[in-house]
């Protein structure tokens, strides 16, 4: 673990922007705002210590469960995890399938899409970070093998992964899980950042990602991945953790890698708990869209992005889409580059 000790240079550098080639957004870091990045600990530690007997996602409570898409392995009962539909969906997988682009000027669809659970673990006081590389690369298999099912219809154009651990990072549900949601539309922070991506590439005939793959914003890397911290982190010990190799799609990673990813995302997981106090924290795949044209997969690329719960947004950070983070990021990456997981 790092220690707590350890000096920063944020304590004697002036408030910066700094610009995000990825997401086209401005980041104000003001270190006058924090102690020591050394010193940040969430205030409110996820506790899932408990096990709750009445959890419908734990082995043996399936039929408290929302329908079953598949299970790992396949019709066992000694199951390792587990697609479900949603029980309270954001959209529906039974209204009629709507194509927006069939009409431009709309302001109005039918809420057409599918919300999926992914149930990680069988036991309710495992949590993600506890799994091996192995079992976490069959989670990555699993939502991969879930997007190029609801690829097939047409109307689907992009497919968020995303975690919530933790109630205060939006988790309903203390058992491992994370979700799917496949949307109709392009979200507007997707084509944001698609845009962007696509004038730094204009620019420099590079992928902005590709090139953020050095220098002292790196925390760890893998035979396939690095983590780091982006240059303009929008947030306290923001992680990032992406492909050293050119790839657009997430779905299109093969099991060799997903375990691969499985062993360096565990790593940030069980870093970002001993040096910010186990704190609630969100993931998102930011991939590209499904139907994406052949000249869009020269300058996008995947990436996973690890958002700890340490403040949260205020007037400020919702009236302007500007963020204030208190910790410069090439500290934020000293600091866990230092922390010590034990074996």
């Amino acid at each position: 673990m790092a220690s707590s000790s350890s000096s920063s240079s944020s304590e004697h550098r002036n408030p910066e922007l700094r610009k995000d080639a990825v997401s086209n957004r401005w980041v104000i870091f003001s270190p006058a705002r924090a102690k020591r990045p050394s010193d940040f600990k969430s205030k409110s530690p996820t506790d899932s210590s408990n096990p709750n007997q009445h959890c419908p996602f734990c082995i043996g409570h399936e039929h408290e469960c929302a329908p079953e898409i598949f299970r790992v392995p396949p019709d066992n009962p000694d199951w390792k995890l587990r697609v479900i539909q949603n029980l309270y969906p954001a959209l529906s997988r039974d209204l009629q399938l709507q194509d927006p682009s069939a009409n431009a000027s709309a302001w109005a669809l039918a809420g057409f899409g599918f919300h999926d659970v992914v149930i990680e673990t069988p036991v309710h006081s495992v949590q993600l970070s506890d799994l091996s590389p192995d079992e976490i690369g069959e989670v990555f298999i699993a939502y991969i093998k879930r997007i190029k099912q609801v690829a097939s219809h047409q109307a689907i154009k992009y497919v968020q992964v995303f975690k919530n651990h933790g109630a205060s990072a939006g988790a309903s549900m203390s058992h491992s899980h994370s979700q799917m949601l496949a949307l109709p539309i392009i979200p507007p922070n997707v084509s944001a950042r698609l845009e962007s991506m696509k004038d730094y590439f204009d620019q420099t005939g590079k992928c902005c990602i590709c090139e953020s793959q050095s220098g002292n914003l790196l925390i760890n890397s893998s035979s396939y991945f690095v983590s780091l911290v982006p240059f303009a982190a929008s947030f306290p010990f923001e992680i990032w953790i992406v492909p050293k190799y050119h790839s657009a799609h997430f779905h299109e990673l093969d099991a060799e890698k997903a375990v691969d990813l499985g062993g360096l995302l565990k790593l940030m997981l069980r870093k970002m708990s001993l040096q910010l106090n186990n704190p609630p924290f969100n993931f998102m795949i930011h991939t590209s869209p499904l139907h994406s044209n052949g000249s869009e997969l020269a300058y996008t690329h995947w990436y996973i992005q690890i958002v700890p719960q340490l403040i949260g947004l205020a007037g400020f950070e919702i009236g302007t889409g500007c963020y204030i983070n208190p910790v410069f990021p090439e500290d934020a990456a000293k600091v866990l580059r230092e922390v010590n997981v034990p074996e």
